[in-house]
């Protein structure tokens, strides 16, 4: 059976069939899926019963695998997965669920924010891969808002405004939205504001996008709570409801998804029960502001 694509919303998103993951893929293949990701910015794939070696082979089709460091409070020798693996479970190194004041969870509640992967990296992100290993009866779904979409419902008064724009992102600035304690100076070194542009033109269709992200703290050149006020209204504004997908998880789904053209949060479940999702990131290759100015 031949690989294929068929979109599941009116505005964004592929469910692709035909292909196992397991396995080593045809150039042809991974030709598909990256001209799916181009045009769909989001692609589902279900019953892919896939192990980490094997979504890391997936993932090094289409890049170099970003590090998960830099990317967490959790301490090296409080990880419970490869250091390629993004571990965005409730679960600890015992493989339970986390207590309700674990400082890991409060930090990972961060990603019930509307977010970008790893905007708040230099060099941000361009896929993540997230595979569903063990999913929850209820809630848990995983939310996406198409950025294209949200740029083109722009006025073009408004256009003019953000074309030139650059933001500054940080991890502190989503965690401190949620009220996140004290970070070490170790965090708040690694966790440093990088620069990134509000508008981006994405290197192979020229379609441009929103940028946006809670990582996103403040507008350069502008006062902070003025900043804050005007992205609070563009995530409102690119968010609405008819160009968001709900994905509801089936075990063994994996979602891969473009960060250049969406934003994504996680919504609340019941933490009780365990949750396991294994994320693997694929690294972009320069930063906005270069890109942009390209």
């Amino acid at each position: 059976m031949a690989l294929s694509i068929r979109q599941i919303h009116p505005v964004f998103v592929g469910e692709v069939s035909g292909v196992d993951l397991r396995r080593k893929l045809s150039p042809d293949d991974i030709a598909a899926i990256d001209d799916g990701m181009d045009r769909y910015a989001v692609l589902v794939f279900h019953d892919q019963d896939i192990s980490d070696e094997q979504q890391i082979a997936f993932s090094r089709n289409f890049g170099e695998i970003e590090n998960s460091a830099g990317g967490t409070v959790t301490k090296p020798q409080e990880k419970r997965l490869n250091p390629l693996m993004n571990d965005v479970s409730n679960l600890g190194r015992d493989h339970k669920p986390l207590a309700r004041n674990d400082r890991t969870r409060l930090f990972n509640l961060g990603n019930q924010l509307w977010h970008s992967d790893s905007s708040f990296r230099a060099v941000p992100a361009k896929y993540s891969i997230l595979s569903g290993r063990i999913v929850v009866d209820k809630g848990g779904n995983t939310e996406f808002a198409d950025m294209r979409a949200a740029y083109d419902a722009l006025a073009e008064e408004m256009r003019a405004v953000v074309e030139p724009l650059v933001c500054e992102h940080s991890l502190m600035y989503s965690r401190g939205l949620l009220g996140f304690p004290e970070f070490t100076e170790e965090e708040r070194a690694m966790f440093r504001p990088v620069r990134q542009s509000l508008v981006r033109t994405h290197p192979r269709s020229g379609r441009k996008s929103l940028y946006l992200s809670s990582h996103a703290g403040t507008i350069v050149g502008w006062p902070m709570p003025e900043a804050r006020a005007f992205l609070r209204d563009l995530n409102e504004e690119a968010t609405r409801p008819e160009n968001v997908y709900v994905h509801k998880w089936r075990r063994f789904d994996l979602v891969m998804w473009d960060n250049r053209q969406t934003m994504n949060r996680v919504r609340r479940f019941d933490e009780a029960q365990v949750r396991d999702m294994r994320r693997t990131t694929v690294a972009g290759d320069a930063p906005t502001v270069e890109q942009e100015a390209a």
